[in-house]
Parts: structure tokens; sequence; C-alpha cells
């Protein structure tokens, strides 16, 4: 995917509040501080047009974000371990709900998971809702960088084995290398032009 221009265009809350859904729109989903923000950054070739911090929990509302006036990508709260308000936390999981459950536009979802930890109950949760809505999924394994070639594959397995998916299902990315970077895109290309057309 060669990137000519991106824009973000407006975070939301409700349904009322989302953009027009006039062009194909792919999710991006994962616990907090899995590497979203900067896995979103690296595909579009931006350093800070979706905000990263150490902090986890800090998006807190869909944010939209425009793609050569072809595609949306919509970066979603992270779920776990926030250091968020309760009330604030509790309004998540509805308002991602809402948003995938009637955004009739949306092609599939990035399921980001970092390397270095085993899936959570909400990650589990999260695919075998997607799943029930045959709502494609792009599982993605981050922070690659972080770990040695035996650690990757034996945290792999770990993953994989937790998920009951094949290894052959995941990408692996690293924002510092941009190891995967192509073959994402390739992934995300496939469901906006099948889906789309």
């Amino acid at each position: 995917m060669i990137i000519k221009n991106t824009s973000f265009i407006k975070g939301a809350v409700y349904p009322d509040q989302y953009p027009p859904g006039d062009l194909p729109e792919i999710a991006f989903a994962g616990r907090s501080n899995v590497g979203k923000s900067s896995l979103i950054n690296v595909l579009l070739n931006r350093k800070n047009l979706v905000r990263t911090s150490s902090t986890p929990g800090r998006t807190q509302c869909l944010n939209f974000f425009e793609v050569n006036n072809q595609m949306t990508l919509v970066d979603l709260p992270g779920y776990g371990f926030a250091r968020v308000p309760a009330e604030v936390r509790k309004q998540w999981g509805p308002m991602i709900e809402t948003y995938l459950s009637s955004r009739h536009n949306l092609r599939g979802v990035i399921l980001i998971l970092d390397i270095r930890r085993t899936p959570c109950a909400e990650d589990k949760r999260l695919l075998q809702w997607l799943e029930n809505f045959c709502i494609p999924a792009i599982p993605i394994i981050t922070k690659c960088d972080k770990v040695s070639k035996n650690e990757k594959a034996r945290h792999s397995e770990a993953i994989a084995q937790a998920l009951g998916l094949p290894k052959t299902r995941f990408t692996y990315f690293s924002a510092l290398s941009k190891e995967g970077r192509d073959s994402i895109w390739e992934k995300i290309e496939e469901l906006v032009s099948v889906l789309h057309i």
C-alpha cells in the first residue's frame, strides 16, 4: 500500500457521532499497551498521527482515520489493565460492541496481541464474538523485537494454543524493524477489495 494521504476524522463514543460510513473500515482492537498506536503509525508512515503512550488506557473513544480517500482505520479503546476510572472502563465494552455490531461498512478487525503475554479472557471473548458475527479477524503479534528467536517460537505456540488458532493465521510485527508491515497491508487490502466489490 502506497500511502498518499491520511487524516484524523474524529473521535466518537455513540453511533450518532460516527462519521458517514461510505468507505470500507478496518478496526484495530487489543488489550491496553499492546502497541496498537505504534502499529497504526507504522502502517500509515506517520510518527505521531495516533498518539502513543506508556500509560495504558489513553484511547478512550473510537478514533477514525481516513487513508487515501479509500478506506477508514478505526482505533478502538484498549481493554484489560488500563488505569482509568471504573465508570469509564465500564463504558468501553458496550461502546466497542455497539460499534462492531452496527457498523455496516466494517470489513474486518485487526486483533493485536503482545508476543510476551498469553491472551487474556477479553482477547478470547473478542475473537469468539467476531467469529459468531462472521467478522473477519486478522490476528497480529506485536513487539517481536523484544524477544529472542527461541522465545518468539515458544510464545507464538502458547498464543496459538490459547486462542485455538493455527500459527499460520498470525502475522508478526515489530514497530522497530517494520517487520510485518507489508503483510498486514496485504491482508487489509484483500478484505477491503474483496468485500467492497
